[in-house]
Formats: structure tokens, sequence, C-alpha cells
């Protein structure tokens, strides 16, 4: 499995969503598995990744949280609906129902 996590430079997501990641990796025994963080630094990166804001998290280069691509650095946020409301990154619960359901 490999995951990745593709942000933009100073987004103040990157570190929770990558802490969340690893615990629900940890949580379902993946623990050995690395998340790989991709800076997305042009329009043309954003453009050639599965990119759909930041962060985006990838396992086997498949969004675990599908949206349409961001073709423009203008709009560069992700959000994610959680039980407490929009946030900027998923929570470990959703990430781990994700990678139940990318498992499958």
């Amino acid at each position: 499995m490999k995951m990745e996590l593709l942000h933009i430079v100073g987004c103040p997501y990157t570190d929770i969503a990558e802490a969340n990641a690893r615990a629900a990796l940890d949580a379902l025994g993946l623990g050995a598995v690395p998340i790989e963080l991709v800076t997305i630094r042009t329009e043309e990166e954003a453009e050639n990744t599965r990119f759909g804001g930041s962060p985006t998290i990838l396992v086997d280069g498949v969004d675990l949280f599908p949206t349409a691509p961001v073709r423009s650095l203008v709009c560069l946020c992700q959000v994610y609906a959680t039980e407490s409301g929009f946030a900027g990154e998923p929570t470990q619960e959703q990430i781990e129902a994700a990678l139940r359901g990318a498992s499958r």
C-alpha cells in the first residue's frame, strides 16, 4: 500500500491530516505503511496529480475522499464534512472508514 498526502506549502492542515492518517493506519494494523508528503507547488503539478485541494490523501493513487481535481492554485483548500462540522482535514475515524472501503 502506498499513501501520499498532497498539500501546498504553508497549509495549516497538513500536520493534522498526517497525524490523523498515521493514527488511522496504526489503528488498522498498518503501522508499517509510510506516508509520503507531496508538496504541490505549481498549477501543472496540481493538474498532473489527483490533487483535490490541500490536503488530499491518496492510497495507491486513489483519493480517499474524491472531489473534482483542482486545476488552479487559486482555490487551494479542501473541506471535509465531519461530525463536528466542516474542517480542513478528515478525522482519524473518517480515514479509517475510507481505508476499510479502499481495501475491499
